[in-house]
């Protein structure tokens, strides 16, 4: 089977390795000169089934507006001249009810332990090393409000059957982290011991590698002009230069870049670019520095541990494609750091942004659609390297027709779309895509 592969971050290169390990003629497109070179770049560090949790929830709509006027608040929004933002808004505030937040919790924590079980199984097989820690995620609280709100939330962690502990007073934090104790303010915590940490990047490149071995082709530097299609079935990518490749099988893993691909073809992706920000701090003192990843609830942020470095990742700023660096951001961030965790270099941090692709109810879209040949890996917003490695395997079992490991129930796009595309055959094009 020959298959082609848009987009080469951790999502598109997960994929491709399960369809080249188990023997498809795999071509990965990608418009930068390597993989993970966006979103996957810098990244969090998370590994985070037990902290899979939809941004859409109960409590939020009024939480949003007290944030859009705070200092270091985790949310900004600005119009970005789109309907599609004012509708996406709205189907995400339609989420933020208990049952609706149930739902799509249960959904995504499925894929995500699925996805930690493949990831443990693939680092067993090949022996990869990507800076991995197996320490756990430890989120911390301010409030007793928090604390309460994460006893309820325990309730979905009891039926998954994902271990925690529920910390409800600040000196059993440092039993799981011991630099907290030289932070102040701090009422208890939930310690997620299944959760992982470590380098995105280094973990695509390398994976990239070992697609590579299997006979994956990785054409870098590529942009998309738009699919051919005939039908219910797409027959071949067209590059910017012309040039028309043809596969049996398509799968688009682009993030944020893939609902405009897909509109020509009548269907409406609702996944919206969701901007995060990143310091990557050097280590000075590790007895100051966390020892996997410490998640402040208050300010949505993350500051996950390397070998030498510090990753502290968070933000969401609703404001389409813009990839400029808020020193705003910036400072938050380094408030976070500083309040909790002193073992790092701040004023020699890399800064960095990306875009996360976040659909509005916080599940991503992995699989079939309305084209039999056509399959979808999109969506997975501040969750993709947690995700990565169980939707990787999904798909390609999907495109050899092969039964899946868990069930696909709520995780394709036929949850939100009901369009038809065009019976007439016909080529779509545009402006070039990000790949």
């Amino acid at each position: 089977m020959k298959a082609i592969v848009l987009g080469g971050g951790v999502i598109g290169v997960s994929t491709a390795y399960h369809l080249a390990r188990t023997g498809a003629q795999v071509t990965v497109l990608e418009r930068q000169p390597g993989v993970a070179l966006e979103t996957s770049f810098a990244n969090a560090g998370q590994v985070s089934p037990g902290y899979s949790t939809p941004w859409a929830a109960p409590g939020i709509p009024l939480k949003a507006l007290k944030w859009l006027v705070q200092r270091h608040a985790p949310l900004a929004w600005r119009p970005d001249g789109t309907l599609f933002q004012w509708r996406w808004l709205a189907a995400m505030l339609a989420n933020c009810t208990s049952e609706r937040y149930g739902v799509n919790k249960e959904r995504m924590m499925r894929l995500a332990e699925y996805s930690r079980d493949c990831l443990r199984q693939l680092r067993l097989e090949t022996g990869i090393e990507y800076e991995q820690r197996t320490l756990g995620t430890l989120q911390v609280f301010r409030n007793s409000a928090q604390l309460e709100s994460a006893r309820q939330d325990t309730r979905v962690l009891d039926t998954c059957g994902v271990p925690y502990r529920l910390l409800t007073n600040a000196d059993a934090l440092t039993e799981i982290e011991p630099a907290l104790a030289h932070a102040a303010g701090l009422v208890g915590g939930l310690h997620l011991p299944g959760d992982e940490t470590g380098d995105c990047h280094r973990f695509t490149t390398q994976l990239a590698d070992l697609a590579h071995s299997f006979g994956a082709d990785f054409r870098f530097g590529t942009d998309i002009a738009g699919l051919q299609n005939s039908g219910d079935r797409i027959t071949g990518i067209r590059l910017d230069s012309g040039e028309v490749l043809q596969a049996d099988c398509y799968i688009l893993a682009m993030g944020c870049f893939s609902r405009n691909l897909l509109a020509p073809l009548q269907i409406d992706l609702p996944v919206y670019p969701v901007k995060g920000y990143s310091l990557t701090v050097p280590l000075v003192d590790a007895s100051r520095a966390p020892c996997s990843t410490v998640m402040d609830e208050t300010y949505k942020v993350a500051i996950t541990r390397f070998d030498q470095r510090i990753r502290v990742g968070g933000m969401a700023e609703l404001a389409g494609y813009d990839l400029r660096l808020n020193p705003r951001r910036r400072a938050t961030l380094e408030m976070v750091l500083g309040n909790l965790f002193t073992g790092g270099d701040i004023p020699r941090a890399e800064f960095w942004t990306g875009l996360r692709p976040m659909t509005p109810d916080g599940t991503p879209i992995v699989g079939a659609t309305r084209y039999k040949n056509l399959l979808l890996n999109t969506g997975h917003g501040t969750l993709g390297w947690t995700m990565a490695a169980g939707s990787g395997k999904l798909v390609a079992d999907l495109a050899f027709g092969r039964p899946t490991d868990i069930s696909m129930d709520g995780l394709t796009i036929s949850r939100y779309s009901k369009s038809r595309p065009s019976a007439a055959s016909s080529l779509v094009t545009g402006k070039p895509m990000r790949s």
